[in-house]
């Protein structure tokens, strides 16, 4: 762990007298922390009483044997705070990709402060970690290859998670295009991969939940009238036929 202690401090300075005893708290040692890298606790009197970065550390002016003043020790609770709030915003981004709108009401949902969360989305969106389109652009095509959700049901998805809706239409648009995705084609593949699921039932059962299955990935009534149409009477597996 790298620290740097002021020994004056640490022994006393040699003191011990009642000055001592009215000297004021200093800033005894920056020690780089070991449970968060690149994060360093600042102890006074040989007590930690933050966790900074070293771009607080220098705004604040955090030296060793700096006296902890009042007005000082509120500006290092401020800044260790928002640090954390930055931290656990950058935490979860890790774990996986989110809007920044969604990211914002989670962080505020889990407790951190207002203020501190608007500064760490922000902050973010500057570094370019947090993009809404590209986020919106690889929720779309992720859901597509895999739930197969509709254009409806993507754009319902995406706003639910704070996307403006241009910002929606706009990744839609691109991702449909370059993909070159057919959304009629999309639907059959969808409905004949649900089809092999429901080789058990008996026809009727296997329409009802056929058509569910469809309504709740998005897919607008006609849409899915022409895929049940598709089917043969009487069928209640032939998802070939759909493909």
């Amino acid at each position: 762990m790298t620290e740097f202690s002021s020994p004056s401090l640490a022994l006393g300075g040699g003191n011990d007298g009642p000055e001592s005893l009215a000297s004021p708290a200093r800033i005894s040692a920056i020690s780089a922390s070991a449970r968060h890298p690149g994060r360093f606790e600042i102890l006074v009197d040989g007590s930690t009483v933050a966790t900074l970065s070293l771009d607080g550390i220098e705004r604040l002016g955090v030296r060793l044997g700096v006296a902890y003043t009042e007005s000082l020790a509120n500006r290092v609770v401020v800044e260790s705070a928002a640090l954390h709030t930055f931290d656990r915003a950058l935490a979860m981004l890790a774990a996986r990709p989110r809007a920044a709108r969604d990211l914002e009401r989670m962080l505020v949902r889990k407790g951190e402060p207002a203020e501190h969360v608007a500064a760490a989305v922000e902050r973010l969106i500057t570094l370019g970690a947090l993009d809404d389109a590209q986020y919106a652009r690889q929720f779309i095509r992720a859901k597509i290859s895999g739930a197969g959700l509709s254009r409806r049901r993507l754009q319902s998805e995406l706003w639910r998670k704070g996307v403006a809706r241009d910002v929606i239409d706009a990744a839609l648009t691109e991702v449909l295009e370059v993909d070159e995705v057919d959304e009629d084609a999309q639907i059959a593949q969808v409905a004949a991969k649900k089809l092999r699921t429901l080789r058990s039932t008996d026809p009727a059962t296997t329409r009802r939940r056929l058509y569910a299955f469809l309504a709740r990935r998005g897919y607008d009534g006609s849409a899915i009238r022409r895929v049940m149409d598709a089917l043969p009477a009487g069928a209640d597996s032939e998802a070939d036929t759909l493909e």
